[in-house]
């Protein structure tokens, strides 16, 4: 028994948990928890908490079903919103494995962890910072109905006795009580629309953290009797939900982005990675954007980058470099604008590293700058640049998934393969759906 579960075992005796809540996610990122007695998490700890693999999504075959939960002690945080209501609960998340003790390669956590070690074996700390966007509605959607914001506020803006004002407040009191560091929080563009803005950690803590989020998020929301939803694209009319991440290496203590002097002050091993992510950006959008709704946040989203290329500080860009601040060098850093607020985050972050490795591991250029609103130029001029379009629909995006060794590489051969499969049914089923849109414009006429 080491001293991190030492502590955890003492603390639940401090704090006078009762439930202790295990978490992990299944391959398309829903979150799934069991409840466990205090009194059984020192077994847990050293062998597991077993379960039915196959009964969750893409975890196992029948053959093949049991599986066992460990618990990360590093990850333990009471949960606020139990506090006042009797004894604590508290949450950790879990590394998924096999009876033998093997990691599972279905585990999305493990994926991501998998890449980060690839990483560290060249010397690599992967940090994420992410922009999270969501909606907040009045009530529960209805089905058929169209779903009623909060207010009607736009971005940035500041009213008195604000819905969303008071929420963020609320969220991000609890997200600190767990350890979660907040950097920024505003109203976005859309009715309803809030952005909460994390402090960078290292991927895989990120990644935990916006699981987290996530569920924080939904609890208040309830608490208040309203409704929130990561939907990549709620509203025809209005701004789709983004989850912005900037990413950066380091070396150690030095940012392997930052070179002194160098155009934008960005290194070579930060331009192969950004030349990394560029190449593959296609092959990873069904990872980094999974859901068919997304595609409509991408080609019809505002703000939303719709083609393959990058920028000084272009928000037309797919990734952005921000402005250099004189002095810090530690902050140097490029923000990846394709990946929504609804996708697998240790699935996306995976495969945005890989991405970026594989570039600076073959010494990818660095293609031509985007200066311009890359949304105003006509297709002939976009052409002339080399700017490519990303995949327009889950379809395409399948399409050019299923080719790709990068992607089968980094995800493994199960989830490879389960996530494909899933994503393919998923089309196919919305497909064959008629849509409200074909009722309006046909019955009249037809």
């Amino acid at each position: 028994m080491g001293k991190q579960e030492d502590f955890v075992l003492r603390a639940l005796e401090e704090r006078d948990v009762r439930f202790v809540r295990l978490w992990f996610t299944d391959v398309l990122g829903f979150l799934k928890s069991v409840a466990v007695a205090p009194a059984e998490l020192e077994g847990a700890f050293s062998e597991g908490i077993g379960f039915d693999g196959s009964a969750i999504e893409g975890f196992a075959r029948v053959y093949e079903a049991d599986m066992l939960a460990l618990p990360d002690p590093t990850t333990f945080q009471i949960l606020p919103w139990r506090s006042g209501e009797g004894p604590a609960t508290d949450r950790m998340f879990c590394d998924i494995v096999m009876p033998d003790g093997s990691a599972s390669y279905a585990d999305p956590r493990n994926v991501l962890k998998r890449t980060l070690s690839r990483a560290a074996e060249q010397g690599f700390t992967f940090y994420t910072h992410p922009e999270i966007e969501f909606y907040l509605f009045k009530d529960e959607p209805r089905q058929g109905e169209e779903p009623v914001p909060v207010d009607r506020s736009g971005y940035f803006d500041h009213a008195a006795h604000s819905h969303g004002s008071d929420f963020r407040r609320e969220a991000i009191t609890m997200l600190e009580a767990m350890g979660i560091s907040v950097e920024f929080s505003h109203h976005e563009g859309g009715p309803g629309q809030q952005e909460i803005d994390l402090r960078y950690a290292d991927a895989l803590t990120t990644a935990d953290n916006i699981m987290t989020f996530r569920t924080v998020i939904r609890e208040v929301a309830l608490n208040q009797g309203i409704w929130a939803t990561f939907m990549p694209k709620p509203f025809t009319t209005h701004p789709g939900s983004g989850m912005h991440t900037h990413v950066s290496l380091f070396e150690g203590d030095q940012n392997a982005f930052y070179e002194a002097g160098a155009e934008y002050q960005l290194s070579k091993t930060g331009r192969q990675f950004i030349a990394g992510v560029l190449k593959h950006a296609s092959e990873i959008s069904v990872v980094t954007n999974q859901w068919v709704n997304s595609y409509k946040r991408l080609m019809f989203g505002g703000e939303a980058p719709s083609y393959i290329c990058w920028g000084h500080n272009n928000r037309s860009a797919m990734i952005r470099v921000p402005m250099y601040k004189p002095m810090k060098g530690q902050s140097t850093r490029i923000e990846l604008r394709t990946i929504d607020s609804a996708c697998n985050p240790y699935l996306a972050y995976a495969a945005v590293l890989a991405a970026g490795l594989k570039g600076i591991e073959n010494g990818y250029e660095l293609p031509r700058e985007a200066e311009d609103d890359v949304w105003a130029l006509t297709e002939r001029e976009r052409r002339s640049l080399g700017i490519e379009p990303l995949p327009k629909s889950l379809h395409d995006a399948i399409a050019v998934a299923e080719h790709s060794e990068l992607l089968a590489e980094t995800l493994g051969e199960q989830v490879f393969e389960f996530f494909l499969r899933n994503k393919r049914a998923e089309w196919d089923e919305y497909r064959g759906q008629v849509s409200v849109f074909e009722r309006d414009r046909m019955l009249p006429v037809l």
